[in-house]
């Protein structure tokens, strides 16, 4: 049975409509659809947080997530935080502290700082390493990460860092 509904939501920031079927994976009605590369599916089982999106402002795991749930919801990737132009406070910070490294998990990184950020602005290292623990690094350590969300609150408070 192939199954089809129509969905809607906002996505970074713009309404979108589509018919597909609900029990698509989130993270591929994203990439696929969409275009929206940043959320990677790194281990498809919510172990590594790399496909991370704002859902509502809460950072969830689009590799768990249907389309159907997408529905009426308000989804923002890392390409909707900012633009190239005028990136994302904890993009840019991520950034200036070489915090990215290889790539593939800022994404997730920076969709999970943002949820951080947005409802502790002034958070300790224990508190980033801690709302950081479900995004996994392969590269190496996490203090260039955590470095650059401190970096970013600080940005975010009008503050010098």
């Amino acid at each position: 049975m192939n199954e089809r509904m129509e969905i809607s939501f906002r996505l970074n920031g713009r309404p979108v409509r589509l018919e597909t079927d609900p029990a698509r994976r989130a993270i591929d009605v994203l990439r696929d659809d969409f275009g929206l590369t940043a959320a990677k599916e790194g281990c498809g089982s919510g172990e590594c947080g790399a496909c991370a999106v704002l859902l509502d402002g809460v950072a969830r795991l689009s590799c768990l997530m249907l389309a159907a749930q997408l529905d009426g919801r308000d989804v923002t990737t890392a390409e909707g935080l900012g633009t190239p132009e005028a990136p994302h406070p904890v993009q840019t910070a991520f950034a200036v502290h070489g915090a990215v490294q290889c790539g593939y998990c800022s994404p997730g990184m920076t969709i999970a700082a943002v949820e951080l950020l947005a409802r502790n602005p002034a958070p300790d290292r224990g508190t980033v390493r801690q709302a950081l623990s479900g995004n996994l690094c392969r590269c190496t350590g996490y203090v260039k990460i955590v470095d650059a969300v401190l970096a970013a609150a600080a940005t975010l408070r009008g503050e010098d860092s």
